[in-house]
């Protein structure tokens, strides 16, 4: 399995993470702060395929540490994960505009976390070109095609990046709202029908492979493969 570093100044935040992350056979390792973080990524053999940064770290923090990272040749690529308490907007646009690859608040559920972390080293693992496969249905996103049973299936731009977006989080619950201002923008004045419309005839065109789009009553939905 992968090479995860775990970055945060609270030793049971990186026990609780850490032993989630073990039963996936994922390989752990352990800063107490950013300074440290760093050096264990640029001496790490097998190389660090995934941190997991808190912000709020003594010294070097989780944001310097980032752009300490994306601007080295030799880190540039390692995928980041942003996991802190501060779930303001303002933090949350700075971690991803600095080149985080998602960002997590606390507190958080290690099951969901762990499900995250599973989705974005399968995203960040993908060759160019190739297709990912769930039961018969297929994904190219660098082709921007998706087929059923090897057939092609013709969708809008919306309902293509809603099954996206369901991909690349396959395996949790999302809500309506967080799938609204997902694919349709913060600034989309619709209601949450249009999430439920688009759900109905994305399903319509996945046919038999429709079913991944689970309903999850009273909340949202979620993909299952």
């Amino acid at each position: 399995m992968s090479v995860i570093l775990i970055a945060d100044d609270e030793a049971r935040i990186r026990r609780l993470v850490s032993d989630f992350l073990k039963r996936d056979g994922h390989t752990i390792l352990e800063a107490g702060d950013g300074a440290e973080a760093l050096e264990m990524i640029h001496q790490a053999r097998p190389p660090v395929e995934l941190a997991i940064l808190d912000v709020m770290m003594p010294g070097l923090d989780g944001f310097a540490l980032l752009r300490t990272l994306r601007a080295e040749e030799a880190t540039r690529a390692v995928p980041v994960m942003m996991l802190t308490a501060r779930a303001e907007d303002n933090d949350q646009l700075l971690g991803l505009e600095s080149g985080a690859d998602d960002y997590v608040t606390k507190p958080f559920s290690p099951m969901v976390l762990a499900a995250r972390v599973r989705n974005l080293l399968g995203r960040t693992r993908k060759k160019m070109g190739e297709s990912e496969m769930f039961g018969e249905l297929e994904v190219n996103e660098i082709r921007r095609e998706a087929k059923v049973s090897g057939e092609a299936i013709e969708l809008t731009p919306k309902e293509y990046e809603l099954l996206i977006y369901f991909k690349n989080n396959k395996g949790i619950a999302l809500s309506r709202e967080v799938v609204l201002n997902s694919v349709w923008g913060y600034d989309y004045f619709g209601d949450l029908r249009t999430v439920d419309t688009h759900v109905k005839k994305l399903r319509a065109k996945l046919g038999k492979c429709g079913s991944m789009i689970e309903t999850v009553r009273g909340y949202g939905y979620r993909f299952e493969a």
